[in-house]
């Protein structure tokens, strides 16, 4: 795909999603898979929270995804969980989980993300909304199955926000690759909304 002429390229990643209880630390993880959190079991540190919905694991995990970060500097990603394993007692998430960094349980409620969803839209809007353009939406599938049928207000909120004359166009993912709105370096995040726009 090739550009040329004035044109004006803007993002937007943004995920309504909460962190809760206590700041731990990984302290044993390979790649994706979490061994242990501050020296305990993962998936039994992971089930003592869940309470009730831990039975429903892995599915009802992907409404308690965990949030990283390398150190209280530096801004955290999110990780998806998408399996677990009785037998070693870990975890399976969506991306890296590097040992020795910070972890925090995150949850949600729907306004949260169809909220975020616009904030994102505006991150990547232009100065004038009489542009011509074309957004490039990528959404977790995370929050597809979390938030159902209501998926659909995600999407009219970022239409709505960048309004009649961008066209959107786009698919669900298992990780979206974006800035954070504030920083040019690229990460790999879940359960975001990530928006690209391109206005000539």
């Amino acid at each position: 795909m090739g550009f040329y002429g004035d044109l004006i390229i803007k993002s937007g990643c943004f995920s309504g999603w909460e962190e809760f209880g206590p700041e731990r630390i990984i302290t044993k993880s390979s790649g994706n898979v979490v061994y242990e959190i501050d020296n305990q079991p993962a998936l039994s540190l992971y089930k003592k929270y869940l309470g009730e919905q831990s039975s429903e694991l892995p599915a009802s995990g992907l409404k308690f995804p965990l949030s990283i970060q390398p150190n209280k500097k530096e801004q955290s990603v999110i990780r998806t969980l998408l399996a677990i394993n009785e037998s070693e007692n870990s975890l399976t998430f969506a991306g890296d989980v590097p040992e020795g960094y910070i972890c925090k349980l995150m949850r949600t409620n729907l306004d949260n993300l169809i909220e975020h969803a616009g904030l994102a839209a505006n991150a990547a809007s232009p100065v004038s909304k009489d542009l011509s353009g074309l957004c490039l939406v990528v959404s977790c599938v995370g929050r597809r199955l979390v938030m159902g049928q209501l998926i659909e207000e995600e999407l009219e909120e970022v239409q709505n926000k960048l309004g009649p004359n961008t066209l959107l166009a786009g698919f669900y993912s298992y990780g979206e690759l974006a800035p954070f709105s504030d920083v040019l370096m690229c990460q790999l995040h879940n359960q975001t909304m990530t928006l690209t726009t391109i206005y000539e």
